[in-house]
Formats: C-alpha cells, structure tokens, sequence
C-alpha cells in the first residue's frame, strides 16, 4: 500500500499511432502489462468475494443480521482507519466525496444488509446464482456513468451468461421469486452503483483508499447502527461465528476490494465486471465443501456455460465514444493516476 503523497507512478492518456478510429481509445490496451496484472488483481477480489456468502451463514451462527453487517463494518472500518492513519494519507479532496458515499452506501452498507437478510431464508448456492447477475448490472452503471459502451460481442456474451444465471435460478427456486430473492435483486443494484462509483475513483487515487475512505466514512453510522442491533440480537459466539464475521470484515470488505478497485482501474470497470460471473461457480465450491450443501445435476452445466462466456467477454474490446484524448504529462490535471 502506497499513500496518495508517495512515490505513486503516474500514466498519461494516449492515443495510439496505430489506431484506425482515432476518436476512440481502447479500454484494456495493454502496453506495459498492467492488463496482465489487472486481471489477476480483480481475479483475487473474485476469489475473496466467492467466499463471502459461506462466510456470512457461519457468522449467522452468532451474530443476527443486523448485528453482524456492523460488526464487519466497524472492524473493517478499523483496519482501513489505521492504515489511512499509519501511512498518513491525506482526506480526499472534495471532488471525491460524493463517490465515496455511493461506494459507502452501495458496498459497505447495502450489498452486505441485503444478501445478509437473504441469507436468513435462502441457501448459499441459490444466492450465489442470484448474484451471478452483477456483472451485467454492473456493466450497465458503467455505461451509462462513464461513457464506456462495450462492444455487441461483449454484450452478446454477457447477456448469455446472464441467462444462464437466470435459468439456472428459476429452475431451483420452481419458478417462484421469494422474499430473499427481492433481497438479492436490491442488492444487485446498489452493489452495481458502487462498483461502478468505485472503479472510477480508484482511476484517481489507489484502491485500497477508496474503500478505506468510504468505511471510515461509514463508522459513525455502523457503530451506531451496531449499538442498537447488538442490544435487540443475542449474540451467541462460535468458532464458526467468529471466523465467518472475521473473514467477511478483513478480507472480503477490505482486501476483496481492494484488489477488484486496483483490478478495475488497470482492465476497466465493464471488462473487470465480467469475470464476476466466475463468482457464482467459486461460491457453490464453496457451499459444498464448508456447508455441506448438496448441488444439482445443473450446476456443473451452467458452471462450464459462465466460463465461455468469461473468455467471450475478456476478447471483446471496449471502447470509449467521444474525442480524442491528448497526451499528457503526469501529475497534470485530468491525467490518470495509477493505484
């Protein structure tokens, strides 16, 4: 982790001699490898998000719902708060604020309350599905937030695996939406927001900051949140209980993020996105190996389905409509900062 006054490297925006359409710049153009890295920094943040859900039902061992989403706000909140402090970096500037509460509201407070109360009535694996449909909801706020429109094979293929998540859902759920389900559909978008609001921050100040300012930013609404939950929920502690609260604060709000903001700004928040649709598959591992839980004969089909649609997704180019980008020198306003 570098703080934002460190010896952070710098990139300019350019345009290629070689580009036919030099009104347009290529989203993921790798010339220094940080496609390369990019893709295996959002690909960790997938793993650490696969096991979330797992993480969350064993929390529920002890925690209740609400109990449980402050908890993993505050102790996350803590950690980023002492790194923020430690490394001395300095408040963001006031142009970033209003992002930082969409990334607050859509991350930290509303995809962890939300798939939490989901939780209570639906299974992991069925969950995982659900989610399965983030990528597409998030390529979509990408769209219409930054400009970036995504070519008709990219589409193409994210609306395929989109299906498959759907089919795969209807088909296990009989045909009926429940509850939890409304649940995850709202966790969907809010999370989409966020996601989106937070890859285009991390293009302006490193990953791990934009995450850490937006739980610090949280804390005085997770700690009250947090006094009022643990007064009405019992807590009953279990080793189970305690790993799964620990692994869903430290690694999945902090460090999962982390990585998937420094991914998305290398690739791209709508080619980044797309590898989510490995989520669901990791997940329902996952759920039979640490809950138990027993798959259908579907699973293994739609698993194979998501992977072609990530290697469809991750060839099509992307690109940004609008003029030409001029080169220019680091540390000028409007040039990118790498995280």
């Amino acid at each position: 982790m570098t703080a934002e006054n460190s010896a952070t490297p710098h990139t300019t925006i350019a345009v290629g001699e070689g580009d036919t359409d030099r009104g347009d710049r290529y989203e993921g153009d790798d010339q220094d490898g940080r496609g390369n890295r990019g893709t295996l920094l959002a690909a960790l943040g997938i793993v650490a998000f696969s096991l979330t859900f797992p993480s969350t039902v064993w929390g529920l061992e002890s925690f209740g719902p609400w109990s449980l989403v402050a908890v993993r706000s505050v102790l996350a909140a803590l950690l980023a708060g002492g790194c923020l402090l430690a490394l001395r970096v300095p408040v963001p500037e006031r142009r970033h604020r209003g992002g930082l509460v969409v990334v607050a509201a859509g991350v930290v407070a509303g995809f962890p309350l939300l798939t939490t109360l989901a939780l209570e009535t639906s299974t992991t694996s069925h969950a995982a599905v659900v989610v399965g449909l983030l990528p597409l909801t998030t390529a979509a706020f990408a769209a219409v937030r930054t400009g970036r429109r995504p070519s008709r094979t990219f589409w193409a293929a994210a609306v395929a695996g989109a299906a498959v998540v759907i089919a795969f859902t209807v088909g296990q759920s009989g045909g009926a939406l429940s509850t939890g389900d409304l649940y995850l559909f709202g966790a969907l978008l809010v999370c989409a927001a966020g996601y989106t609001e937070g890859g285009r921050l991390a293009r302006e100040m490193p990953g791990w900051q934009v995450i850490g300012w937006a739980l610090v930013g949280a804390l005085p609404l997770s700690l009250a949140g947090g006094a009022v939950a643990l007064s009405f929920e019992p807590v009953r502690l279990t080793a189970h209980g305690v790993i799964g609260v620990v692994w869903v604060a430290l690694v999945s709000t902090f460090f999962g993020l982390y990585v998937w903001y420094r991914g998305m700004a290398a690739i791209g928040i709508a080619r980044a996105s797309q590898l989510q649709l490995a989520q669901p598959v990791l997940t329902l591992v996952w759920s039979v190996l640490l809950l138990g839980e027993h798959l259908t004969p579907a699973a293994p089909v739609a698993a194979v389905a998501v992977l072609v649609c990530i290697a469809v997704t991750q060839r099509a180019a992307t690109r940004r409509r609008g003029p030409r980008e001029e080169p220019r020198p680091a540390g000028a306003p409007g040039s990118a900062r790498q995280p």
